[in-house]
């Protein structure tokens, strides 16, 4: 279509003219005067450009503005050639492509009588009108533009580490824009977080987003950290890293007793590369806080099953805990990883972190509930297919897990095939295997092919825990998806039409996710509904259930239950506004010595019955969460910003009990945060 009309700011050649000099020549302008080549060539340019070009109907649908700069290369054959195009939206590339395929071959630029290759800029910004005209003068090119254009054609970045195969932090807020990129290109690999840098790059302009809340006007020292830069940056043609100091500083007050809630987090992180395929970081938390009064029940509570040994409490999803001051408490937290990508077939990641599987809010497969583990990722991305192998070393902190004085160690092995059936269809294929760290770690787990469940098979019968899931997802527009888990631990066929038998063991999760929904620009609303029957996770032998630190490896709720999630989130300039509502019920236990499926860290043995087992059994709880945000970014480098939150939670159990309260929270919190990472305080 042609309802936009690009206007040309500066269209010109980067390379310095001497006079023995001369751009390319089209046919029609030979013979003309030497001084009215040049204004012939770029006159005829554009005339055949936009004679040619048709805008995309995506640019209009999105209302889209900015500034597309286009490099190209007329060759010393007088070929015209892009060679770079800063837009996250493929079909403009195409089109663009397109009808410089169709722009006829010129007698190229020449420099001493000598044929040369010469570059030129095409910037144009969208969506100014000024009728049908275009602009036919250049404009004097400056030492500073020509300084822009080089940049741009060598594809440099002023964000380096945009360039770097480093993780981007996974907040699910953030990364609405990533994965919607992601999902309008043909490569709908998007279940396997974090992303890297370089993955979001090849569709999304990582450098438009935060470039346009760069205020340039600050050019103090304290000005510039606040709003525009990393604390520190060095960069070389070789290596680079940048430091930041980070804050998650919160202050707030609940309905209960205690006097005020408050969160002091000191961040240091690193972030560097070493070459083009090595990078790295790292990142130090030193933490203090005191929460709404049902996380500290949860933090301290000394009859949980899972309360972890050595330890005066568990921080959900950050981990051990010891006393500060009156009811509050010290979790330090330390992260870091190593990124590898060889070739752009493989990438590989060593560190200590948290990984996600999945499309949803909540993952069934693998989530970032519990605290941050050590890992081994292998990423293969080819053709229509994305393979990731994980192996996670995990630790069973409870009291009975103890071994000489030290914390259990289990093995997880992991499998994730995602295959593109079409462009619109994807695919997964999931398997994971825990095995006891007592045993040392089993090589037959490197296999980097699936089919863990025959290796634990012929490890022995109670040797290990493996489960398989499924995942799918569906395009129904390129701004509407669905998507759905399932994950079986356990199944009897010959119970197969008898849910009530214990053995039946199996979760799934259904959900949808509108962008720019009602053609609202940056509206998101997602909808989602996860189910998991009671025993599901669990183990005869509970160091083989599939958990880390205390906390489940799938859902924050473990087993037993059913919830409903809606999520809506609006992002205008640096304002972002996000709403969530949980409806959900969960069984609980009525004695330590029974099981009725909803704790993980209970052996299944201890069972209520082989049948008859019904979804939230138990002491049956209904659960209400209302949680409200607003954030204003200040530094888009670091993500750095100011919020405020707003939660209300209902928790009424049937029967309430000194350890399971009928609890009604209403919590008022604000403060400064840079996100780094999901906090999952929605239990």
């Amino acid at each position: 279509m042609k309802n936009y009309i690009f206007i040309i700011l500066f269209f010109t050649a980067v390379t310095a003219f001497a006079q023995s000099e001369k751009l390319p020549t089209f046919k029609k302008c030979e013979g003309l005067a030497v001084e009215k080549l040049d204004s012939c060539f770029y006159k005829t340019t554009k005339e055949l450009f936009f004679k040619e070009f048709n805008a995309p109907v995506v640019l209009e649908r999105d209302k889209y503005k900015g500034t597309v700069n286009v490099i190209f290369v007329v060759t010393n054959t007088g070929k015209f050639k892009i060679i770079y195009l800063n837009s996250p939206y493929k079909e403009l590339k195409e089109e663009v492509a397109r009808v410089f395929a169709k722009l006829p071959e010129v007698a190229p630029a020449q420099y001493n009588n000598q044929n040369v290759e010469m570059r030129f800029a095409l910037p144009l910004n969208f969506p100014l009108q000024i009728g049908n005209e275009v602009l036919d003068d250049p404009v004097v090119v400056t030492q500073e533009k020509k300084d822009i254009v080089d940049e741009l054609s060598e594809n440099k970045t002023s964000f380096i580490e945009h360039k770097s195969h480093l993780n981007i932090p996974f907040q699910h807020q953030r990364y609405i824009n990533y994965e919607y990129a992601l999902n309008k290109n043909a490569a709908m690999h998007t279940a396997v977080k974090p992303y890297t840098y370089s993955q979001v790059a090849k569709v999304y302009d990582l450098d438009a987003q935060k470039s346009q809340f760069l205020k340039p006007e600050k050019t103090s020292w304290y000005g510039r950290k606040l709003w525009n830069e990393h604390l520190l940056e060095v960069k070389e043609d070789d290596y680079w890293f940048n430091v930041d100091f980070l804050l998650d500083v919160q202050l707030g007050k609940d309905n209960s007793d205690v006097s005020y809630t408050f969160n002091n987090t000191r961040a240091l992180t690193i972030n560097g590369g070493l070459g083009k395929n090595l990078s790295f970081s790292a990142t130090v938390y030193e933490s203090q806080g005191r929460f709404a009064e049902y996380i500290n029940d949860y933090i301290s509570n000394p009859s949980q099953t899972f309360r972890p040994a050595f330890s005066e409490g568990l921080v959900p999803g950050r981990g051990k805990a010891k006393g500060f001051k009156q009811d509050a408490f010290d979790y330090p937290v330390a992260e870091g990883y190593l990124a590898y990508k060889p070739n752009k077939y493989l990438e590989f990641q060593f560190g200590n972190g948290k990984n996600f599987i999945g499309d949803g809010y909540r993952s069934l497969l693998l989530s970032d509930v519990a605290s941050p583990m050590t890992y081994l990722k292998m990423n293969v991305d080819l053709w229509k297919f994305k393979y990731t192998n994980l192996w996670l070393w995990g630790t069973d902190v409870r009291h009975p897990a103890v071994v000489n004085g030290e914390h259990a160690r289990k093995y997880i092995a992991i499998h994730y095939l995602s295959i593109n059936i079409t462009d619109r269809f994807n695919l997964g294929l999931f398997e994971s295997a825990v095995s006891k760290g007592d045993q040392g770690f089993d090589v037959a787990f490197l296999n980097p092919l699936m089919f863990y469940r025959s290796v634990e098979f012929s490890r022995g019968e109670d040797a290990g825990n493996a489960m398989i899931g499924l995942t799918a997802k569906y395009k129904l527009k390129e701004n509407l998806m669905l998507y759905s888990q399932l994950i079986i631990d356990e199944f009897s066929f010959s119970k197969i039409g008898d849910l009530g038998y214990w053995g039946n063991k199996f979760g799934f999760q259904i959900g949808a996710k509108y962008f720019d929904a009602f053609d609202i620009k940056n509206l998101f609303l997602q909808a989602e509904i996860n189910s998991v029957r009671p025993y599901t996770f669990a183990h005869q032998d509970p160091v083989l259930n599939y958990g880390h630190y205390s906390q489940s490896l799938s859902h924050a709720w473990g087993a037993n239950f059913w919830e409903a999630i809606l999520i809506g989130n609006y992002t205008f300039d640096r304002w972002t506004t996000s709403a969530k509502i949980i409806l959900g019920q969960k069984g609980f236990d009525t004695t330590a010595n029974l099981s009725n499926g909803g704790d993980i860290y209970k052996s299944y043995n201890i069972r209520k019955g082989d049948n008859n087992n019904e979804l939230a059994q138990g002491n049956k709880a209904s659960i209400f969460i209302a949680d409200f945000q607003g954030r204003y970014l200040l530094n888009a480098a670091n993500n750095l910003s100011l919020f405020g939150g707003l939660t209300i939670r209902s928790f009424s159990p049937e029967t309430p009990t000194a350890t399971l309260k009928d609890q009604n929270t209403v919590w008022f919190s604000v403060g400064i945060k840079a996100d780094l990472f999901n906090w999952y305080l929605d239990f």
